[in-house]
């Protein structure tokens, strides 16, 4: 292949932010496809580490994980029928309906963050425990300048 004049060489661009992360996102992948979660995919886990034990209503859920309403009611649907989701009438206004997990829900997401701490201690294995938390570090930095900082339900 040829490349574009004045554009960097490949092996220049596998080395940009943006090609190392996808390279980690992929690694995170293929471990979680390596186990059995039910038919779950990484965007369920996503769905449900975003619902506070409290609940969260449908709109302000999509928002958080930036999907659509109507996309994000379609995987609560389907989280409802496979036992990790609840959804009830808010108590203070019966109008807005809460999504809730179910005691399956939030044994799924601690298992996932107990799946991804091992990874991280795996990474912290390679670069050495001081180096990964300066990566940390500077990666939630980046994240919280960026205006897209979420929060996490607690394992």
């Amino acid at each position: 292949m040829t490349a574009v004049k004045g554009s960097p060489p490949a092996a220049e661009i596998e080395r940009h932010v943006p090609m190392l992360v996808g390279k980690l996102f992929a690694e995170v992948r293929d471990a979680f496809a390596a186990e059995d979660w039910g038919g779950l995919r990484q965007s369920h886990f996503r769905l449900m580490d975003h619902v506070p034990p409290g609940g969260i209503p449908i709109t302000d859920l999509a928002a958080a994980i930036r999907m659509t309403k109507q996309a994000c009611g379609q995987f609560v649907t389907n989280l409802v029928g496979t036992g990790h989701l609840e959804i009830h009438s808010d108590p203070a206004d019966r109008r807005i309906r809460l999504v809730t997990l179910t005691p399956l829900g939030r044994r799924t997401v601690k298992a996932v963050n107990r799946r991804i701490r091992r990874i991280e201690n795996e990474w912290a294995d390679r670069v050495g425990p001081a180096r990964y938390a300066t990566f940390r570090e500077v990666l939630d930095e980046i994240v919280a300048g960026s205006g897209t900082t979420r929060g996490r339900v607690d394992a």
